[in-house]
């Protein structure tokens, strides 16, 4: 069996023979934080069962807490008494979105809109990611934000006014800066429309028709008009298939496995990880297809597999790119050469996730060659690696793809800063021990 030992935030990742059982992932992190956001700013109470008690997501909590809205948890049951656009009050302290870019971006939008001063900062690593993407449009619409490097870092000071809607063409595709937007659109004068080259994750567009807004989809625009009201409603958060990721790569890379994930969310806009190890050879069966608040819901059956080498990019990567971590690990143990290209934003993210995936790789003797906006992988064609020891860099995602990494090692994976795995996914290692064959 998979076991760990955790010392001074150090994990002792071991080998396994295959994943079998049952494993029900966590809620939906994207959605646990939109149910907050659209939660507090309707009218009325908001019932939310699913919720992830990542750090993350409780950043977000804590921030309208500050606004004087009513939050309650008990697990995973969440109540909202929303406070409606008019009822949020100005924060009586600064907004600490502790590692959180979901929780500061989103927030940057709506505090733009909203007719009080507020300060948004966050950890060491949130304060190097680029808010300047965000803050443009918004600065377009009429708003007023302040900040390091001409407002393109946290801490932001942001002095909110009556906005102006805007047709706005991102030259990315962003649900953040999207959500961003939108969110700024919805008290805002006329019109705001936010077109994307390519269609990004729609967990905003779908919650938003559930509490009342405005809003319209066409191809890759949205569009919202200013409304006096959201409804509060009922919000039944599914299991996040980025958590779910790691135990389909970690059951189709040994030797004897078959796992059954229960309720996982798979929005079309997120089943990139699905398509990406089918393409590679993986063996995936979706189950029991319902839908649950608008978000599509199944189980996934994943046994064993023989995966091969695939070139990844592009709008391929796009629904997947939070996986990048895990599938740089089914790429270690598949056979022949994975290429993966167009990933230059996770340069940004809670670490330099192209560079932190070649470093860990090279420790466990994986030979790969990192490009500016992607990695090439050579496979061992199913061999077990020896094992060694790695760095997370505080990123939950490189933590819970290396741990997965060692079930096919020889002599397991120290991974130092196994802890942040608690932003996304508390309980992984427990959940991962459960299910681990020796």
């Amino acid at each position: 069996m998979s076991s760990t030992g955790i010392f001074g935030g150090t994990v002792l990742a071991t080998p396994a023979r295959g994943l079998k059982g049952e494993v029900r992932v966590p809620g939906d992190k994207s959605i646990s934080h939109r149910s907050v956001f659209f939660g507090s700013i309707a009218e009325g109470t908001t019932e939310v069962t699913g919720f992830l008690e990542g750090e993350d997501n409780l950043s977000t909590i804590a921030a309208f807490r500050l606004m004087g809205v009513d939050i309650t948890r008990d697990g995973g049951n969440v109540t909202v008494k929303g406070k409606g656009f008019e009822g949020l009050q100005e924060p009586y302290d600064i907004i600490d979105a502790g590692n959180s870019g979901t929780t500061t971006r989103l927030l940057v939008g709506l505090l733009s809109s909203l007719p009080f001063f507020s300060v948004i900062t966050g950890d060491a690593s949130l304060k190097k990611r680029p808010m300047k993407r965000v803050v443009e449009p918004l600065l377009r619409m009429g708003a007023s934000i302040a900040g390091r490097k001409d407002a393109s870092l946290l801490p932001l000071a942001i002095t909110g006014r009556k906005l102006k809607g805007i047709r706005f063409e991102s030259k990315i595709a962003s649900a953040q800066l999207k959500s961003a937007i939108l969110l700024a659109g919805l008290s805002a004068e006329g019109e705001t429309v936010f077109v994307e080259p390519e269609k990004s994750r729609d967990h905003t567009e779908r919650m938003l028709k559930l509490f009342g807004a405005d809003l319209k989809v066409e191809g890759n625009a949205v569009s919202v008009r200013s409304t006096n009201h959201l409804t509060g409603c009922k919000i039944d958060v599914p299991g996040d298939i980025s958590s779910a990721a790691f135990f389909m790569v970690g059951a189709a890379l040994t030797g004897s496995s078959e796992l059954l994930l229960r309720d996982v969310g798979l929005n079309p806009t997120r089943v990139g990880i699905i398509d990406i190890l089918k393409k590679m050879g993986g063996s995936i069966e979706t189950k029991a297809l319902s839908v649950a608040s608008g978000e599509p819901v199944g189980d996934l059956l994943v046994r064993s597999s023989r995966l091969k080498g695939a070139d990844i990019s592009g709008s391929e990567l796009l629904p997947a790119i939070d996986e990048f971590p895990i599938i740089c690990v089914a790429a270690a143990f598949a056979e022949g050469t994975t290429t993966i290209a167009g990933a230059g934003e996770l340069r940004v993210k809670e670490s330099d996730r192209i560079a932190v995936m070649a470093e860990c790789l090279n420790a466990i003797g994986v030979r790969n060659e990192e490009r500016p906006d992607g990695i090439v992988i050579e496979g061992t064609g199913g061999k077990p690696v020896k094992g060694g020891s790695v760095k997370s860099h505080g990123d939950h995602r490189i933590a819970m793809a290396m741990a997965m990494a060692a079930l096919n090692s020889i002599d397991g994976i120290h991974i130092e800063g196994a802890e942040s795995v608690d932003v996304s996914f508390p309980g992984f290692f427990s959940a991962l021990g459960k299910v681990a064959v020796s």
